[in-house]
């Protein structure tokens, strides 16, 4: 009997800790299929599609067993693209596409792009195929505008038959570019508002809303966040610098609420109260923090945009200046309790 203890990520929710022969049974029972997500610390590194585990390969219903289950080929659906990362704080992110190759971006992020690039505008994500049409594009779009973006997105697709040609996109304000493969994050990321800056052609950017009532309130990011979805690369921008942080299960990272960038939809996202009442009022820290519970990845940034507009403000002569005691008493209630500084 095999001694490891695994979880499982279904719905968005984890499952376990169970042993191999409980997913076998799963498997065989259709409660789950090769591409549900697993995690075991002593065999893989990250959330890992079942069928590409190999003590469970070929498992089927009713116990028979076939062939070798094939792997989802790569950039089935997104181009593959590659990329260059330049400068530290102030980045800049330059793709390389090949002949057809395209990336999609926000409007406005474009840098610059050789001669060759061809650049179009899009209704929506341009993740939709052909088939959904109108309304596939209609819905697409109406999703980012709650997120707060354009209506519209913009495709650089190299034309050249032959070689390839570069397009770049600048961050909008200090901090880092991250690069993440979703699959290798099972195909889904959350992250915040405004994080994603480009990505492969064929990724979809979507919407995804926080169940928890607390958690929308007071949790940083409201109750809608962006939702990433694909097999290719997506680039994401946060401010000052980025922690990737793998979460074992049960594992709680408490974490400010401004903090955080980007998770796994198998991590457990919920917001805590201060239990210290002196420290709630005057450490500057504010009534709430937010409580990640593993397994899965998530990413933190060390400066939230807020943050930094916040200390702008605060030390603008206009205003006053003075800002020194926010996130007290003093520096106002909305600062108490979202502790977002």
């Amino acid at each position: 009997m095999d001694a490891k203890m695994w979880y499982l990520a279904i719905g968005g929710k984890q499952q376990g800790p169970m042993g191999a022969e409980d997913i076998i049974n799963k498997l065989r029972t259709g409660d789950i299929n090769g591409e549900t997500l697993a995690y075991a610390s002593e065999v893989t590194q990250t959330w890992t599609p079942i069928n590409q585990i190999s003590q469970f390969v070929g498992v089927t219903l009713n116990g028979s067993r076939v062939p070798d289950i094939p792997e989802v080929p790569r950039g089935q659906l997104a181009d593959e693209i590659d990329y260059r990362i330049f400068g530290d704080d102030l980045q800049f992110v330059e793709i390389e596409l090949d002949p057809n190759e395209s990336v999609i971006a926000e409007a406005g992020a474009m840098m610059y792009m050789d001669e060759k690039i061809s650049m179009d505008t899009i209704f929506g994500d341009g993740a939709k195929k052909q088939e959904d049409g109108f309304w596939g594009a209609l819905k697409s779009a109406g999703k980012r505008i709650i997120t707060g973006e354009s209506l519209f997105m913009t495709v650089f697709t190299n034309t050249v038959p032959e070689g390839k040609s570069s397009v770049a996109f600048g961050a909008p304000y200090p901090g880092k570019i991250i690069v993440v493969d979703l699959r290798e994050v099972g195909g889904t990321l959350l992250c915040q508002k405004e994080a994603f800056l480009c990505g492969a052609k064929g990724v979809s950017i979507g919407i995804a809303f926080q169940k928890r009532f607390g958690v929308g309130l007071f949790g940083g990011e409201g109750f809608i966040m962006q939702k990433l979805e694909g097999d290719g690369l997506v680039f994401c921008h946060a401010g000052g610098t980025i922690i990737s942080k793998e979460l074992a299960p049960n594992q709680v990272l408490k974490v400010d609420t401004g903090c955080i960038v980007a998770y796994q939809p198998s991590v457990d996202f919920d917001i805590e109260m201060a239990k210290n009442v002196k420290t709630a009022l005057f450490g500057g820290e504010g009534l709430f923090f937010a409580t990640l519970k593993g397994p899965g990845r998530v990413w933190l940034q060390s400066l939230p945009f807020s943050r930094l507009a916040s200390r702008i403000y605060s030390a603008a002569r206009q205003t006053g200046g003075g800002g020194k005691d926010e996130g007290s008493v003093l520096g106002g209630v909305f600062n108490l309790i979202s502790g977002d500084k």
